[in-house]
Parts: structure tokens; C-alpha cells; sequence
């Protein structure tokens, strides 16, 4: 029997979400509040508080999710909510200096995992994973 792309994508997917789950347990994280605290570093990082809205989009995740995930790790102490500079109705996000130093150990266990779980298509610079990377950005409309 021959998979579909769906059931495919659904398998890689669900895999990768768990070795990440596994090699994250460690530090606390599960890969979803790494996903949302990686995104928030990056972004803090170019000097931009985002409301939950705008991390939430550019970390590809829906609104409730976000306010659910965002709830976990301000009560972890690895996020900090206070009203956005730009929108009064609206929460900044902020790592906490804790939150920072969690993400700083977070990213290199995240990277070394994605080099060995992308090693049999070339390693994440190989050309066929940024072929890949560019078909998923179609299928995720990005592009």
C-alpha cells in the first residue's frame, strides 16, 4: 500500500515532534514551548516585543494555543507578560533572564538533533533538505 503525502508528513511530523520531546525533556521544555520561547528569542533578539497574536504567527501556531503555551512558561518563569508598548489590549512577550538561559541550551540540543534526523537527505544544509524546506514552505502557503 502507498501512503499518501498527508499520511506521510503526518508520520515525519509526529516522529520529529517526539525525539524533540525526548532530547528537550532534560531542560523542562516540550517542543512546542521551545518552538514558541525559540521564536520569542529570535525575535527579542532583533529587538521586537511581540503581542501572543504576532508570535503565534510567526511561529505558526494558533491564538489559544499560543495563550495556553505562553501561560505554562510564564508560570515556569521562563516568559514574562506585560501590556504591549504599541497596543494596550494587547500582552508583550518577553523571555525571562532564566528563559534566556534555558533557550541558549535548548537551541544547540535542537540543532544536533535536526543534523542527525536530516542526515539521510545531506544534513540540514543539503541540498535535497532545502528542496524539501521549499516544498513546505509551497504547502504552507509561505511562498
Amino acid at each position: 500500500m502507498v501512503e499518501t503525502v498527508g499520511a506521510l508528513l503526518w508520520r515525519v511530523t509526529n516522529r520529529w515532534r517526539a525525539a524533540v520531546d525526548r532530547a528537550l525533556a532534560p531542560l523542562g521544555l516540550t517542543h512546542a514551548q521551545y518552538s514558541l520561547m525559540a521564536t520569542l528569542y529570535g525575535m527579542g533578539r532583533a529587538g521586537i516585543t511581540p503581542s501572543q497574536r504576532e508570535l503565534g504567527e510567526r511561529a505558526g501556531f494558533e491564538p489559544m494555543y499560543v495563550s495556553k503555551v505562553a501561560r505554562q512558561l510564564e508560570q515556569a518563569g521562563l516568559l514574562a507578560r506585560a501590556r504591549h508598548p504599541n497596543d494596550p489590549r494587547a500582552f508583550g512577550l518577553a523571555l525571562t533572564e532564566r528563559g534566556t538561559e534555558v533557550i541558549q541550551r535548548a537551541i544547540p540540543v535542537v540543532r544536533g538533533l535536526q543534523a542527525e534526523l536530516t542526515a539521510p537527505i545531506g544534513g540540514p544544509d543539503g541540498a535535497r533538505a532545502k528542496e524539501l524546506a521549499d516544498v513546505l514552505r509551497v504547502l504552507l502557503g509561505l511562498e
